[in-house]
């Protein structure tokens, strides 16, 4: 979505790097460019004012000249007033004192209010709540149909008492009641906060009409929905590529309504994104989702912060840990910690375990580009082909449980057979076998204090040289008293990795529960300047 702005802004700062002093030119310089950088990315012309003219009242000042690193004061100005115009802070849900909290969602057709209710009944119901859809969209032909379905891929029941129109609708057909004919969707929005009452149900989202176009039969309608039911929420839904067009949308709807805060939908689309930097800071509102993907569980809460951070191309590496928390399950992440501090071999089956997770975790191109630095790998990974990882694990599946922990013995007719069971050539299962050695070492080596190879800090450090084994006593109560002192060290070394990491059990981690720091090896002088606040030290 802010590919283009996200471009401009960072080619904007390559520049600025080097220069030890910054002028009032260079200032004015960068000025311009993020004015260009912001209207080509469509964000509203006030917005564009504002911001600009807070980023060089600020850039202008002593604390830009005063600075060590001028460059690099700018860039947290921009940052900040990035974070200020998205809405400041993340906004959560209100939850009523009393259940059934209520949730109306509004917004014109299109916008994907329907897909969009699904896909928060779908996060509520993952936070430990029992929401329940009700089908209060009568006018839009197979409006009701589509919630149904959106629910039962989430594991939501819907309340749908009347079919709405299920014949389309001749737009030149009025009639004088200012009704379709349809059933009365004030009545089914009505009902279905008391039939979620009665099912105890603490969370009702009620999916209102839309129209092409902002009218006073839409917002008489929405008006009367919100005066029956009462919501405790009212979420606008606004399509996040309809550039410019959302300020007005969002105002003509903030008069009508007054809602309480904003999602954004089709945010994994490929416009410019003004609408996502326009519409808080001109209605005052927060906004509090954001819909990623087509799939149900791409819908996340929208954090200012972090998505100043994205289009900064300072990636969002909370986001990551979050999402990783979600779907590595500690078990299986002590287990792995127990394998690595006990010099066991990394097998074909926890290899399958990892992918299992990774997936879990949602879109791998979405997963890389949250890590820092990635747009400048943008196209490297728009061309990852996804489809490359269900390959290697119909390789793996093709395996016989003894080769998955035993790869030593794939010989070449073993070899044969494993490509032919996966439907691949045999110079790929050659490959796929190389890297897994190749992993395999690079494990020991982390294991054995080496750091990660071709890491800033790992591998090769200085004139270190590695650590000699001591070589066994040729006496055997010697030999066990040796055994007994290196159990009890590889101990002592396991506890102060799991306390001390910022990834580890004893933090609450999420990619290590229970594992060895996996930054331990890196060294925060070969980081790029504001990194290391992601360190978490």
């Amino acid at each position: 979505m802010f590919n283009s702005l996200s471009d401009r802004l960072t080619g904007t700062f390559r520049n600025l790097r080097g220069k030890g002093r910054i002028t009032d030119s260079d200032v004015n310089m960068t000025i311009k460019e993020i004015r260009i950088a912001l209207l080509d990315a469509d964000v509203a012309l006030p917005v564009v004012r504002h911001f600009t003219s807070q980023v060089r009242e600020r850039a202008l000042g002593a604390e830009v000249h005063e600075a060590l690193n001028p460059a690099q004061q700018i860039v947290k100005i921009v940052n900040e007033e990035l974070v200020a115009i998205l809405g400041g802070e993340t906004r959560r849900i209100t939850f009523a004192k009393q259940p059934p909290t209520v949730i109306m969602l509004a917004g014109l057709q299109g916008s994907g209010k329907t897909t969009l209710a699904g896909k928060l009944a779908y996060w509520l119901k993952d936070q430990g709540h029992t929401p329940m859809l009700v089908a209060a969209d009568l006018q839009r032909p197979n409006a009701v149909t589509q919630l149904e379905v959106v629910g039962q891929r989430a594991g939501v029941p819907v309340y749908a008492p009347e079919r709405g129109n299920v014949e389309g609708y001749d737009a030149a057909v009025e009639y004088a009641s200012g009704t379709r004919g349809y059933g009365d969707p004030i009545s089914v929005a009505r009902q279905g906060v008391e039939e979620a009452r009665r099912q105890q149900r603490d969370v009702v989202i009620v999916d209102t009409a839309g129209r092409l176009a902002i009218d006073a039969e839409l917002m008489q309608q929405a008006a009367d929905i919100k005066d029956a039911i009462r919501p405790d929420e009212i979420l606008f839904v606004i399509d996040a590529m309809i550039g410019q067009a959302a300020v007005e949308t969002a105002e003509a709807f903030q008069r009508g309504l007054d809602f309480t805060g904003v999602v954004l939908s089709k945010l994994d689309g490929d416009a410019r994104g003004g609408a996502a930097l326009s519409v808080a800071e001109t209605t005052g509102k927060p906004i509090m989702f954001a819909s990623t993907g087509e799939q149900v569980k791409e819908f996340e809460v929208f954090h200012p912060d972090r998505m100043a951070s994205r289009i900064l191309d300072m990636g969002d590496v909370l986001t990551l840990i979050e999402q990783a928390e979600r779907a590595f399950d500690k078990r299986e992440a002590d287990e792995m910690a127990r394998k690595f501090m006990a010099d066991e071999d990394f097998t074909f089956d926890d290899f399958l375990q990892q992918m299992a997770a990774i997936k879990k975790m949602g879109n791998i191109k979405s997963m890389l580009k949250m890590m820092p630095g990635m747009n400048q790998m943008r196209d490297a990974l728009d061309a990852l082909d996804e489809r490359e990882f269900d390959r290697v694990e119909a390789m793996v599946r093709s395996m016989t449980p003894f080769e998955r922990t035993h790869p030593k013995v794939i010989n070449g007719s073993r070899r044969q057979r494993i490509a032919r069971g996966s439907g691949v050539s045999v110079s790929e299962v050659n490959q796929l076998l190389e890297r897994f050695t190749e992993a395999q070492k690079m494990m020991r080596q982390m294991r054995r204090g080496g750091g990660m190879p071709g890491a800033p800090g790992g591998g090769k450090r200085g004139k270190a040289q590695p650590q000699r084994k001591k070589a066994k006593s040729g006496n055997p109560a010697k030999r066990a008293e040796q055994e007994r002192a290196a159990v009890a060290k590889a101990e002592e070394n396991r506890g102060k990795a799991l306390s001390g990491s910022a990834f580890g059990a004893g933090a609450g981690g999420a990619a290590g529960q229970g594992g060895a720091d996996p930054l331990a090896g890196l060294d925060p002088n070969a980081l790029p300047k504001g990194f290391e606040k992601f360190l978490g030290r």
